[in-house]
């Protein structure tokens, strides 16, 4: 059987080449500790020797050290005899590198995206350790003599990410810091073995719907020390199969008769097989063995034409699902700090607010089984792009070969995750070379098409043929038509947030919306944290370095002008303007995606951009850099829900709208009630939405309920059950709001010294009430977002990670002042 040895201890780091006339003036003297898997970076802050690069603006500090080359060195022992060979095998090397054992060079790496194999077992000292170096040369350096060999090319950011196969946002993006990491990211091993190893192994899931069997159908590569025959088996549950076989490789199938079938989040259930692959020598002893586990499941993409243009609906199991999607950007932006732990973490808020279908953005990295292993679990789709985005790159030599080896070992290494449903050739570069004037910047200069149209889908074919492929997002399906016109495939929506105002969501509906968003500050603990010491406002010194966006600022304003009366510059009006800009994107979103879930099947999907952060950062996340949810994520929860309910425009007058997708129909008695501003009941009445499984119904609102078109004074109310539904006849600032009055007591939780309960009961209208948890504490957190009320009601807002220092001991004790000042709500112009 083949022994591994993990290369995770002993390793040192250092500036190379070591002499000190080369060295950056920062570069420390020396060797220092490393550790692996990890990256120069994270191996300079635990030294002490660069400032924390996500606090204050020491980014721009720490520079230096992307423009660096540098080495990793440890030692190797000594070679044992027990196995014919040993190989060195490095997950992922970050990123242009020269290995040397022993002083000898085995090999170069120029792709972030690979793993690397070379056999050193005649490089290892039989007596004595061996050294091993890992010599990293800057990504700059690289990125830059690549450029001089193939020609310039556009791109949306001035640095030179498209000629290097490297995460592209360590190089900043309009969300993310310039931090350009090097070292050995991902596991580093020894894998020691005789006669013959389990060179690749292509599990292809195949379920006939009608009969409801299924096969196991596995593509099984070696490699071997010499000829003779050996024997694959494999088991997938109770179920096995077998072969022999004596070239370089063989395929079997296993049959299961009646597998219990995987389904997304809220459609059914998750069950996974455990999948085993033994590969076997003549006496029957085990040379090596793969493991995964498995699920059944098939999956359809419907690009078929019809009256509204050509549809986007993914199936699963011939089911239509409607996609309750987000976008997923790497977590860190140092890779190799995102473990098991944080990956559940991050999916897990994902699946509790409704999510079933995670997009991995083409900026970043295919990333680690852990996340598409907690994805299966959860029942949440993944939409995976290849890796490229907005820019155009370059088709020839070094990089395409590069690109087609990374294509086929990533769809090879995922394509067991049963979560996985669609392949996507990129983000954004199908568009871009139509919009964005790089085609007559390229004059005739190769720019990706190859990749999108050509390579990519034939890894896909001859790889991984039972999910679908598309070309890019967004993409329309060929060149027919715009790429991204909304009518005909995905969509990209950013006009509204760059240009107008959130409100023109509702002008379309596209038939995918695979990104669109709003920005919005991280939470004030997270910005406590991030800039230590610094007086808070819109536009102070590290608000403005944590804000990458162009002219980030300016459209988070103009987006809140529309609405609301802009507070003033400075920290006396900081915590206004937190809470509005962070109110706005809730409003933002919720008007987007409400408008297009009531369209379905017409629109088959919402992707937000985005889940999450890379570091603490004004931005379009639902999540913060430091975990915490924004606002927008309470009001994702309730976007995201199998029932949605809506005031939606039908003919130029407000309709009731029940969206469900669930499989139990709904009639929906919805309680109509056109208010005055005072809280007065103007007119009441119930109207009925029948709405069956996975479908959208419409009630007409009775003339007596619609408030004024251009009333300042009335609004509408609908309820079903514990849903409601607004519709305000103006926009805010016009808006006659009472000067908000509330009770607010708290309640300890007995046996819960870190739980309180926060009782808000309003004697006015209360719109859009918000509790800032981690004001009070930096480790609280509520478990709601945004809500309003009508006179007389109340709510109770469960708090965790707060002590309750202040509050009383009784049910009803006046809540201390810490509580009022976390409290914010719209209040009257």
């Amino acid at each position: 059987m083949k022994d591994v040895t993990p290369l995770t201890e002993g390793w040192t780091l250092r500036h190379a080449p070591a002499d000190t006339l080369s060295a950056p003036a920062e570069a420390p003297a020396g060797d220092i500790p490393a550790t692996v898997p990890g990256c120069v970076h994270t191996d300079l802050l635990a030294a002490g020797l660069i400032e924390d690069p996500f606090l204050s603006r020491n980014e721009t500090a720490v520079a230096w050290v992307g423009r660096t080359d540098w080495r990793y060195d440890t030692a190797l022992g000594p070679r044992g005899t027990e196995h014919e060979r040993t190989d060195l095998v490095l997950d992922g090397l970050d990123t242009v590198a020269a290995v040397r054992v022993g002083g000898v060079h085995v090999g170069n790496t120029r792709n972030m995206h690979r793993s690397y194999r070379f056999d050193i077992t005649d490089r290892l000292d039989p007596a004595a350790a061996t050294p091993l170096s890992v010599e990293f040369t800057s990504a700059y350096t690289e990125a830059e003599a690549v450029r001089a060999l193939v020609g310039e090319r556009p791109n949306a950011y001035p640095e030179p990410f498209q000629y290097i196969r490297k995460m592209a946002c360590s190089f900043g993006w309009d969300w993310g810091p310039t931090l350009v990491t090097a070292g050995m990211w991902r596991p580093v091993r020894l894998e020691h073995w005789s006669t013959a190893r389990l060179a690749t192994v292509r599990p292809l899931v195949t379920v006939d719907g009608p009969t409801g069997r299924a096969e196991l159908r596995v593509d099984v590569e070696r490699t071997a020390t010499g000829g003779g025959v050996l024997t694959v088996r494999a088991r997938v549950g109770d179920h096995t199969a077998s072969a022999d076989f004596d070239g370089d490789g063989t395929t079997l199938t296993v049959e299961v008769p009646d597998p219990a079938l995987w389904w997304p989040r809220g459609y059914g259930e998750q069950p996974l097989y455990e999948t085993e692959l033994e590969l076997l020598d003549a006496t029957g002893a085990v040379l090596d063995r793969w493991e995964r586990r498995l699920g059944f499941r098939t999956v359809t993409l419907d690009t078929g034409a019809d009256a509204h243009g050509t549809a986007f609906t993914l199936a699963v199991n011939a089911e239509p699902v409607f996609a309750r999607g987000v976008n997923w950007i790497p977590d860190d932006v140092f890779p190799s700090r995102v473990g098991p732990d944080r990956y559940r973490a991050r999916l897990t808020q994902a699946a509790d607010a409704g999510v079933n279908l995670v997009r991995v953005w083409g900026g970043g990295i295919y990333e680690s089984d852990d996340f598409y292993d907690v994805c299966d679990e959860l029942g949440l789709l993944v939409w995976q792009d290849f890796l490229f985005a907005c820019a155009a790159y370059p088709e020839e030599q070094p990089l395409r070969s590069e690109i087609e080896a990374e294509a086929r070992e990533n769809v090879t290494r995922l394509m067991p995750h049963v979560s996985l449903v669609l392949w996507n050739g990129n983000n954004e570069n199908l568009w871009g070379f139509r919009d964005w004037d790089w085609e007559p910047a390229l004059d005739g200069d190769s720019w990706g098409e190859g990749y999108y149209l050509g390579l990519l889908p034939r890894v896909v074919a001859e790889t991984d043929p039972t999910r679908p492929y598309w070309a890019g997002s967004p993409w329309s399906g060929g060149w027919d038509h715009h790429p991204n016109d909304p009518a005909h495939g995905t969509a990209h929506s950013w006009d509204v947030w760059n240009r107008t105002d959130y409100t023109d969501y509702s002008d379309t509906v596209p038939r995918f919306v695979a990104e669109f968003g709003w920005q919005a500050p991280p939470a004030h603990a997270t910005l406590r944290r991030a800039l230590p010491g610094e007086e808070l406002s819109a536009t102070s010194p590290g608000m403005l370095h944590h804000q990458k966006a162009h002219d980030g600022n300016g459209k988070l304003e103009r987006g809140l002008a529309h609405h609301f009366a802009v507070p003033p510059a400075g920290p006396a009006h900081f915590d206004r303007w937190h809470y509005l800009t962070q109110l706005n994107q809730s409003r933002a979103v919720a008007t987007g995606i409400e408008h297009w879930r009531s369209h379905w099947p017409v629109c088959a999907g919402t992707v937000l951009w985005q889940l999450n952060d890379c570091w603490p950062v004004t931005s379009w996340a639902a999540v913060d850099g430091d975990a915490r949810p924004k606002p927008l994520y309470f009001t994702l929860r309730r976007l995201y829900a199998d029932r949605l309910l809506t005031v939606q425009r039908r003919d130029g007058r407000p309709t009731v709208v029940a969206d469900n997708q669930s499989a139990i129909p709904w009639d929906a008695a919805v309680r109509l009630r056109r208010m005055a501003a005072d809280g007065r009941t103007l007119a009441e009445t119930t109207v009925t939405a029948r709405a069956g499984a996975r479908s959208v119904a419409l009630a007409t609102v009775p003339g007596e309920l619609l408030p004024d078109a251009g009333s300042g004074k009335e609004f509408l109310v609908a309820d079903a059950g514990e849903l409601r539904a607004l519709h305000f006849p103006v926009r805010d600032h016009a808006f006659a709001y009472p000067a908000p009055r509330y009770d607010v007591a708290t309640v300890r939780r007995g046996g819960e010294p870190d739980v309180v309960d926060v009782v808000v009961t309003a004697r006015t209208l209360l719109r859009d009430l918000l509790l800032q948890a981690d004001r009070l504490a930096p480790t609280a957190v509520a478990d709601q977002g945004p809500l309003t009320l009508l006179p007389g009601e109340s709510a109770t807002i469960r708090v965790r990670g707060w002590d309750g220092d202040g509050a009383g001991d009784g049910d009803g004790d006046p809540a201390p002042a810490a509580v009022r000042a976390a409290l914010f709500m719209v209040e009257p112009v």
